[in-house]
């Protein structure tokens, strides 16, 4: 196995930017800020309209087993795409994710049927996860590691107003030209906005060949397929795919975890993955997922972070909604504002995959992820101005488990809202810090070349994450909540009342204040402080893994390890100590 450290792509965006200038510049930024505004508008409404498109085809409850599909291929798709980028540049791939999330808007909104919707909206999340992946790595390409933290709070900005906007927007849509124009819509407003980036970047990459900076190549399939090692991205979904889906499902199936091809699936996945260390190792000749990165302190310990700190976030919020409305007779509106009060745009992502399988899931009102997106901002800025992350990480651990210590407490039926939500800021504050500056140190111990993969590699196993999370809260609620509520009903307690109560939360509660309430209140409390000492245990991991993670210096001009950057001398050094 040999690898090629310039990728043709990664030769294309760095010999663009020797020749395009303070105004192309400006061009690309202009234009990633146009796409990131569109995306995160399509990311606060599209959801809405599918429950009123899967009404319209009488298939409302195949959301379950909708939005599972798209988890997983929002999840398996982002290392892929970041290959492929590497390969063809970054404005073609851009130009395919963002015709599939054009081609996807075209088929939902004239969809005859469920069948053909369902299609539309699978395309619709490779569209999404590739686009998000690629607007991130043009961000990490343009942008020093010292600057990169900053540059990915700032960009995601648009999060703190889209969704006052999105409010207006789906109500105007529902109440007017319905769900299908909504949807259309941006069959128009996406490909508009993201021409200006995309063509930029195409018109950089043509001119580079053109005036001999990147000599131009006429591939083979073979070659194709060897340099964007299609046997490595086979492998990678299959396995991938393979341990995400018994672990999204388990939960919602008769036996649970009981299921015997549950375990059989995940035990598959996991084989198919060994399998692609091998074949990464001494088969592909430009390996989409290298060995090498297993080896990097700086690495593991940065996946495992951000996957320990999803996890965390899920277990807590996966029955946050649920326990609200129960346990202190939230609204809606309040109880959605709680529920996000803390979550950031990519975990967002994450977050309402899980919960599009509800009929009415409690994100219609989107005044969400505003202390994430901020700390996100105030973190990146931190790294630029002290040149460091591996104390700020510590530091945004530290507020977490601190935070968790506090759901412990805050998290019952006799708590204030005031406390309620000073815990759920507390916690926004850490895991924001934490999203963000775990980003970045993975793309600082690898070759330009490979940023792309290093951090899809780490979106990745945020999602993963998040998803075992999930189903932790899934297992604990499952095991809790029926003898919880036999304990505290005692003598009101019925079989039919027990599952109805396990199943809804919606028509079967008894009336607040009375004393059946009561009971059901203490037995959700119990279940959801449960939630939060598995957290506060993983958060304790969490620090402990924080000390042994490398304190490097975030360069203020890109490190190149391929040695084009860095005396091979100092290369050595450098690769001993990461």
């Amino acid at each position: 196995m040999t690898e090629n450290p310039t990728e043709r792509g990664v030769a294309l965006i760095e010999a663009s930017q020797t020749i395009w200038g303070a105004s192309g510049r400006k061009l690309v930024i202009f234009g990633l800020a146009m796409i990131m505004i569109l995306f995160e508008l399509d990311n606060t409404t599209l959801h809405v309209y599918t429950n009123y498109s899967t009404s319209e085809f009488g298939a409302l409850s195949t959301l379950g087993s909708l939005f599972t599909a798209s988890m997983i291929v929002f999840a398996v798709v982002k290392l892929p795409i970041a290959k492929l980028s590497n390969v063809i540049g970054r404005g073609y791939t851009l130009a395919i994710t963002v015709s599939m999330y054009t081609i996807s808007y075209v088929l939902m909104a004239s969809a005859p049927g469920i069948g053909s919707y369902a299609a539309g909206s699978i395309l619709y999340r490779v569209g999404q996860s590739g686009t998000n992946v690629m607007t991130t790595v043009i961000i990490s390409d343009i942008t020093s590691p010292r600057w990169r933290g900053f540059a990915l709070g700032v960009f995601y900005f648009p999060f703190l107003i889209t969704p006052w906007v999105s409010g207006l927007i789906v109500d105007s849509v529902v109440k007017g030209i319905g769900w299908r124009w909504g949807v259309g819509m941006f069959a128009i407003l996406m490909p508009l906005g993201a021409c200006v980036i995309i063509g930029a970047l195409i018109y950089y990459q043509h001119k580079v060949k053109k005036d001999g900076f990147v000599p131009s190549n006429k591939p083979t399939i073979r070659s194709f397929c060897s340099d964007i090692d299609l046997g490595g991205m086979a492998l990678f979904v299959a396995g991938f795919g393979l341990l995400l889906l018994p672990i999204t499902i388990a939960g919602s199936l008769p036996d649970g975890w009981g299921t015997p091809w549950i375990i059989a699936l995940m035990v598959i996945g996991f084989l198919i993955l060994l399998a692609l260390s091998v074949y990464e190792k001494f088969v592909a000749v430009n390996p989409m997922l290298p060995v090498f990165y297993f080896k990097k302190a700086t690495i593991v310990l940065s996946i495992l972070l951000i996957a320990i700190d999803s996890l965390g976030l899920s277990v807590t919020h996966t029955y946050l909604y649920a326990w609200a409305t129960v346990s202190h007779n939230m609204s809606v509106r309040v109880a959605t504002f709680f529920l996000y009060a803390t979550l950031c745009p990519m975990l967002i992502a994450c977050h309402w995959i899980f919960h599009m399988k509800e009929a009415n899931p409690p994100f219609q009102s989107f005044t969400n992820g505003i202390t994430q997106c901020l700390m996100g901002i105030v973190g990146g800025w931190i790294m630029l101005a002290t040149g460091r992350y591996k104390w700020l990480v510590m530091g945004g651990a530290v507020v977490r488990l601190i935070g968790y210590g506090l759901m412990c407490r805050l998290r019952g039926q006799e708590n204030s809202i005031g406390e309620l939500f000073t815990q759920q800021v507390i916690q926004g504050i850490g895991s924001g810090i934490m999203q963000i500056s775990l980003l970045v140190p993975p793309q600082i111990v690898v070759p330009h070349a490979q940023i792309s993969q290093a951090l899809s590699l780490t979106l990745s196993m945020s999602f993963l994450g998040y998803s075992v999370g999930s189903a932790i809260a899934g297992g604990i609620y499952t095991n809790m909540l029926r003898p919880s509520l036999w304990a505290y009903l005692g003598r009101n307690a019925t079989q039919e009342l027990v599952d109805e109560l396990y199943n809804s939360i919606t028509g079967v509660l008894p009336g607040w204040g009375t004393p059946e309430r009561d009971a059901v209140n203490l037995a959700y409390t119990d279940v959801t402080r449960s939630f939060a000492y598995a957290a506060l245990g993983a958060s304790v991991v969490a620090i402990l893994m924080c000390y042994f993670l490398p304190d490097l210096l975030l360069p203020k001009d890109r490190v190149d390890l391929s040695g084009s950057g860095v005396a091979e001398e100092e290369l050595g050094d450098l690769r001993e100590r990461i």
